[in-house]
């Protein structure tokens, strides 16, 4: 299928926009990833609750959303963290997002707000992820969390947290839920060559990225910033992934996939025809990304609750 003409359109708006330079890059990038909040359609009316996570040694921010009415009834549960390279974004960039899967999936969704790089270079992101978890979990009924139906998900750099936590958390979990996932922080994989500039995520930010949160010594193939490269696709839980079919990481995610599945563990994946990288945040301008998001709110129910 071809690329969706409303997402053509704003792929040409983002690149006639594009500074090309950047005094304070972090602050471009931080202000990149919170200017695509613009483009979310209105979200849902749900209950929202700002938390103060306490785990070893620090306090985060978290948000939790429920459908409206459902008091503090224990909800299947989703953790989620955010996309933005592990260097952007925040409670506020995917608070949309974050209630409509909350309203159509009849779930608690809980957005943690990790630490970011360069202030917060690695592991920071990766153990804050893994301690909310654990810390979520431990305390189910005190955040209205069905313990038996919890998951962990995230989108883009937020799915490497989500995975790395699946596997080490040491909780168990009823699924991993991945939106265009990054399993691999450099490219390896085709689509990250073929589709590495003109399609929102450009590979040249991929780098930037990992060059504001990586630290000496870290190899871009370690096991606990690309998930692909780990041993243990069995031990995952399972597993949903959706990805953009102009994406340039959609193969990351059919990747991880093919490994799940041929480990012998339960995957799922959806590649939506015609979706750039993040079109589940571009519903105010892209209707078919709308549509898109009403099926991974339907898959995300079945996925707790199945």
């Amino acid at each position: 299928m071809a690329l969706d003409p409303r997402a053509r359109r704003f792929l040409g708006l983002i690149q006639a926009a594009s500074p090309g330079r950047y005094d304070d890059e972090v602050a471009s990038l931080r202000r990149a990833t919170a200017a695509l909040a613009d483009f979310a359609a209105p979200p849902p009316d749900v209950s929202r609750q700002d938390l103060s996570l306490e785990l070893p040694g620090r306090a985060l921010n978290a948000r939790a959303y429920a459908p409206l009415g459902a008091a503090d009834a224990p909800l299947p549960s989703l953790i989620y963290f955010h996309g933005g390279g592990l260097i952007s974004g925040g409670l506020a960039s995917h608070d949309a997002l974050c209630a409509e899967l909350a309203d159509a999936a009849r779930c608690r969704i809980i957005s943690v707000d990790y630490r970011l790089g360069p202030e917060h270079r690695f592991p920071a992101a990766h153990a804050d992820a893994l301690d909310a978890v654990s810390a979520l979990a431990s305390r189910a009924a005190e955040f209205a969390i069905d313990g038996e139906r919890l998951g962990v998900g995230g989108d883009s750099a937020g799915g490497n947290l989500a995975a790395y936590a699946a596997l080490r958390a040491g909780v168990k979990l009823k699924l991993l839920f991945l939106l265009c996932p990054v399993l691999d922080v450099l490219a390896l994989e085709p689509s990250r060559f073929e589709l590495s500039h003109g399609y929102l995520i450009e590979e040249a930010t991929m780098e930037r990225y990992w060059a504001h949160y990586t630290v000496d010594g870290l190899s871009s193939d370690d096991e606990r910033v690309a998930p692909l490269r780990g041993p243990a696709f069995a031990a995952y839980p399972p597993t949903r992934i959706h990805t953009g079919q102009y994406d340039p990481l959609k193969d990351e995610g059919a990747a991880l996939f093919r490994a799940i599945a041929e480990a012998g563990g339960d995957a799922r994946l959806a590649e939506h025809e015609g979706q750039i990288h993040h079109f589940y945040g571009l519903t105010g301008i892209i209707p078919s990304a709308r549509a898109a998001l009403a099926r991974i709110g339907a898959d995300l129910a079945q996925g707790l609750r199945g």
